[in-house]
């Protein structure tokens, strides 16, 4: 296939110069889509059914095979050898069950190692004789060892997740999903089968995948490309707001406030404070002509704009032709016949732009903001009866900027300037939305993101539990009403793949006290001597963990040493004083090396085979307050797949005990 798209001969196909470009680079992306993929196997699995898909039933038509794989392979005549996992009758692979077999007699999985087929493993849906028992093969590639990036589980979607995959492009879904459950696989699986399902609608709209940050979407960044799919935007919500560059930060208080949903209604104030009540009437000279809009009909024009709800800018524009309107009533009374060109012309007269620059000033999203966390007064104006004294001196600068380009602008203060630029201009919105770790996001991020999809749709991805921000969200319900999606469907993932019951079950003792609402999560694996927990003298922490780590080594697969971010230096030290390379989160995509050094603000979202956590007592308290030290806590000791192993100096938290 990909040497049929080579040996295309474009040369004299096109008109001209920019749609050979455009053809050009279509093709180029068609033959990188169509790359082999050593280590991805074209197809992992088979369908026989009992009869061919479609026919009538009471015909007794012959069944039909089907080989299911990450994309749709044909051979040179055209037939179809291998079928995309998407498409309508590879559905029944992950779907069908002896109660409901959908037509189909054989299911048949393929196991590989190394990309060289290896097993097979059949299911007689249909065959009451046969017991049903569970996959060996499913089994093995959950828990394979993982080094590298995120891969894709296109061969070990479950029910629960398939219907995730499959929901409807118009309706946005919201997953709740405990560590293991592989929300964040199914998310991005569902932006791919979307693409699929509705390629030319997504491919004119665009899809975007939000993660928290750049570690999170380096790690996940080839799940996409394996499954053919090139064009999916990723981002973190900081690049999405990034008007101005990030030299400053905020106390955690002044964060929390600056990301409160009240602080919308607080720039809406500020950047509507330049309009005004016209004194004046306007009078426009044409020719031999003047003509007058009296100031109280100014005054209504104006009114009726501010009254409004719509953008500032859209607003602004509309004024001077309502303006014009009012003097080509008055030609028309007069006998004149003007037309649109007479009306653009009375539009730009300068008397109605001298009304224009009096009513309603142009607006500069981040002069705005600049003034507002600058000038006391404007902003007691603005938050009256929003925000208390308190919360205002709480986000005044200390230091007023004297303009923009001496202004330390925090992570918060973008994106209050992303939303005082979509109240002067709208945002342009997407086809579909992944927004991942979504339960750290403050409403105003929200917000933020809403904006990108307020005419598509969205998956949110999340855990209540793993909320680690001092703004995190409460409730999903109030999470999706500042994204703008209150009528979006809530999704529960309880049953983890990957993480051990073991290591769940002793993570989930601290859910009564950072998620009381939330069911504790269930694993499907059972693994004896998977957790370990040790305490050591405190002058032998480092040792002891090193000792670890080459414990940890020792087994295939990756490791990961997770560590409060103010113990990063001494245990990098440690790590490498015992000759021991190791990585960054991130790093992991183009690095042969098998153990990260990861701080636990950079935890979330990452899976390890083993993990190695330095001691929990000190990661707690790293954290501005107890309970976002321990939901932080609950996160480290869910990254691990195969083993985990705690080492602790100080006594452990007492949810633990």
């Amino acid at each position: 296939m990909r040497q049929d798209v080579e040996a295309l001969d474009i040369s004299d196909v096109t008109g001209n110069w920019v749609n050979a470009k455009v053809l050009a680079a279509g093709i180029e992306a068609r033959i990188t889509a169509l790359a082999d993929l050593a280590d991805l196997p074209l197809f992992f699995g088979r369908l026989d059914y009992r009869h061919a898909p479609g026919a009538d039933l009471a015909e007794g038509a012959s069944g039909e095979n089907f080989y299911i794989g990450r994309r749709h392979v044909h051979d040179a005549d055209g037939d179809p050898m291998v079928i995309d996992w998407r498409a309508p009758v590879s559905q029944p692979f992950y779907r069908a069950s002896r109660t409901d077999p959908m037509d189909v007699a054989l299911r048949r999985r393929f196991g590989y190692t190394a990309g060289e087929l290896t097993a097979y493993e059949d299911e007689h849906l249909t065959d009451p004789a046969e017991a049903a028992t569970a996959s060996r093969l499913l089994q093995d590639e959950i828990e394979r060892p993982r080094v590298g990036p995120m891969r894709d589980i296109v061969a070990t979607i479950q029910p629960e997740q398939h219907e995730i995959v499959v929901a409807d492009v118009s309706g946005t879904v919201c997953v709740q999903g405990a560590p293991g459950t592989g929300k964040t696989a199914v998310g991005l699986h569902r932006v791919a089968y979307l693409l699929y399902a509705h390629r030319e609608r997504l491919a004119r709209t665009g899809t975007l995948v939000v993660g928290p940050n750049a570690s999170f979407l380096r790690y996940i960044e080839q799940v996409l490309p394996a499954l053919g799919e090139m064009q999916v935007k990723q981002a973190t919500v900081d690049d999405l707001v990034a008007h101005v560059t990030v030299r400053g930060t905020d106390s955690a208080d002044a964060a929390r406030i600056k990301g409160d949903a009240r602080m919308a209604e607080v720039l809406r104030r500020a950047v509507r404070s330049g309009i005004a009540t016209p004194k004046e009437a306007a009078v426009v000279v044409r020719g031999s002509r003047r003509w007058r809009v009296p100031a109280y009909e100014l005054q209504e024009i104006v009114q009726e704009l501010a009254a409004r709800d719509i953008r500032y800018g859209a607003a602004r524009e509309a004024l001077p032709q309502r303006i014009a309107h009012a003097v080509l009533v008055q030609m028309e009374r007069a006998g004149e016949a003007p037309d649109d060109r007479v009306q653009d012309a009375v539009a730009r007269n300068p008397a109605v732009k001298a009304v224009v620059k009096e009513c309603w000033p142009p607006v500069d999203p981040a002069r705005t903001v600049l003034r507002l966390l600058s000038d006391r007064q404007f902003l007691a104006s603005c938050a009256d009866g929003l925000l208390t004294a308190e919360e205002q001196e709480t986000i005044l600068w200390a230091r007023p900027a004297r303009g923009l380009g001496s202004a330390r602008w925090s992570a918060a203060d973008a994106v209050l300037i992303d939303e005082a630029q979509d109240l002067v201009r709208r945002t342009p919105s997407l086809g579909h939305v992944v927004l991942d770790e979504a339960q750290d996001l403050s409403p105003m991020q929200y917000r933020a993101v809403g904006r990108r999809c307020s005419t598509g749709s969205a998956t949110v991805l999340g855990d209540i539990a793993q909320g680690t921000t001092p703004w995190a969200t409460a409730s999903w319900a109030e999470a999706l009403a500042h994204l703008g999606k209150p009528e979006a469907r809530v999704e529960e993932l309880t049953r983890g793949f990957r993480v051990p019951l073991e290591i769940i079950g002793y993570a989930s003792r601290l859910l009564p006290a950072i998620a009381p609402g939330l069911a504790p999560a269930t694993s499907v694996r059972e693994s004896a001597g998977a957790l370990s927990v040790r305490e050591v003298p405190p002058a032998a922490l480092d040792d002891a963990v090193v000792t670890a780590c080459r414990e940890a080594l020792t087994h295939e697969g990756s490791v990961g040493l997770i560590a409060a971010d103010p113990r990063l230096p001494a245990l990098s030290a440690a790590l490498t004083a015992a000759g021991l390379p190791f990585l960054a989160p991130g790093e992991e995509t183009s690095a042969t090396a098998r153990l990260t050094l990861v701080p636990a603000s950079l935890a979330k979202g990452l899976e390890y085979d083993y993990v190695v956590l330095d001691d929990p007592a000190t990661l707690v308290a790293a954290e501005p307050d107890p309970r976002t030290g321990l939901r932080r806590l609950y996160v480290a000791l869910t990254r691990a797949v195969s083993g985990l192993t705690v080492l602790h100096a100080q006594p452990l938290p007492e949810e633990l005990a």
